[in-house]
């Protein structure tokens, strides 16, 4: 009975793997020649082809040029990017005042115009202010010293006599001093001036001129018509007495002062001895 069995076995799988391997063969398609496939593949010398771009919108002639840069706005206090000369300074857009004077219609931060915040050193700044208030002119702050040094603001002339002289380099400058007349011989007594010498130009006597001296003739002229005026002299003394100012202090009074006693001696001795004369 094994045996049988061993033996068919045998058998199917014989005939299985015949059937398989001629199945496979069937199954299996003839490849194409090489030359078929020819038009398939790129040729090595070829360029590649560029894609032609389609634009359905036609070409337009404009007359005015398009405006494509991005608007600031002028309240913005800070740009966060690099924007072109165009840009940063074009005119605002919107209605404007036709009444406005170009310098009200100009960009300002405060009343008197457009300030912006700069460094300046504090003693440059007082430099120039001091020179420009002594001698008239000062360097101009518009430009940069470093490029142009010798451009002046003021008293040009005055500039280039003193070849930019400031107040604080005074000690650089030939003062001009005033000619005095000059006599140092010691052995000369009489004539001996040293430093005690008057200058050329000066004047010892000031004296009015001739319309200074009319209108003084005239003053004085008017005050000696109205009459002399008492001169008094400073230091004199003077008393006047008003009534009788014994008898009136006596009323108030018990004992009088010996300032009293005195102007009654003065005053009232001689009336009362008038009065006992004609009375005798």
């Amino acid at each position: 009975m094994s045996a049988a069995i061993a033996a068919l076995a045998a058998s199917y799988g014989s005939g299985s793997g015949s059937e398989s391997d001629s199945d496979s063969e069937s199954s299996r398609c003839p490849l194409p020649a090489a030359d078929s496939l020819m038009h398939l593949t790129k040729s090595p010398s070829s360029k590649p082809s560029l894609a032609v771009a389609v634009d359905s919108a036609p070409e337009v002639a404009v007359k005015e040029d398009l405006e494509t840069g991005v608007h600031l706005d002028p309240a913005v206090k800070e740009v966060q990017y690099n924007p072109t000369y165009e840009t940063m300074f074009a005119p605002e857009f919107g209605p404007e005042n036709p009444f406005r004077t170009q310098q009200m219609a100009a960009p300002r931060n405060m009343l008197s115009g457009y300030a912006e915040p700069a460094h300046i050193n504090d003693f440059m700044f007082e430099q120039q202010r001091r020179t420009f208030a002594t001698y008239g002119y000062a360097l101009d702050p518009s430009l940069d010293n470093h490029q142009v040094s010798a451009k002046y603001i003021g008293s040009v002339e005055e500039a280039e006599k003193n070849q930019g002289l400031t107040v604080f380099e005074t000690g650089q400058k030939k003062t001009e001093k005033r000619k005095k007349f000059k006599e140092n011989d010691a052995s000369n007594i009489d004539g001996f001036l040293g430093p005690w010498a008057k200058y050329v130009d000066e004047k010892d006597v000031a004296k009015p001129s001739e319309e200074e001296q009319k209108e003084l003739d005239e003053i004085t002229a008017k005050r000696q018509k109205k009459g002399k005026q008492e001169e008094e002299k400073p230091g004199e003394e003077k008393t006047i007495l008003h009534g009788n100012i014994f008898f009136v202090h006596l009323h108030f009074y018990e004992k009088p002062s010996y300032l009293l006693c005195s102007l009654f001696i003065q005053y009232q001795l001689p009336l009362l001895s008038a009065v006992i004369k004609s009375l005798c």
